[in-house]
């Protein structure tokens, strides 16, 4: 399927701004600036298992089906309802206050999440 992949960090838009809005430490920040985060996505039609694994072998996974209410779990290990959808080929998870979108642009996973105002972009490169 269109997501199913290994994907490596490989650039990022406003990292720290993001991050501080998360309500991570800036310990935590400075830590993981430079990690490079591999999602990894299985995809089976309309079901997903949306993997990111961090050095050291912090996991974070959310499954969801697009179009159901899942509960998913944030980088800052905060956990929120909401139904995923799928609009013009991207995943689009939009909830009162976080609104994040992932497509595969040119090869590549391209995120965008907004958080209070701050957005923040993340592209990753296929390596698997």
């Amino acid at each position: 399927m269109a997501f199913t992949g290994k994907y490596e960090i490989e650039s990022e838009k406003n990292y720290d701004d993001f991050m501080k809005r998360l309500g991570l430490s800036s310990d935590t920040i400075e830590k993981g600036r430079n990690f490079k985060v591999i999602s990894e996505i299985q995809q089976d039609g309309q079901n997903f298992i949306w993997s990111q694994h961090y050095p050291g072998g912090h996991s974070i996974s959310n499954n969801f089906t697009v179009g159901k209410e899942t509960e998913m779990e944030t980088v800052g290990n905060k956990k929120f309802k909401v139904t995923v959808k799928m609009e013009g080929g991207k995943v689009v998870v939009d909830s009162a206050n976080y609104h994040h979108t992932a497509e595969i642009v040119d090869g590549k996973l391209v995120e965008v999440s907004t958080l209070g105002g701050v957005t923040y972009e993340r592209v990753s490169k296929k390596v698997a």
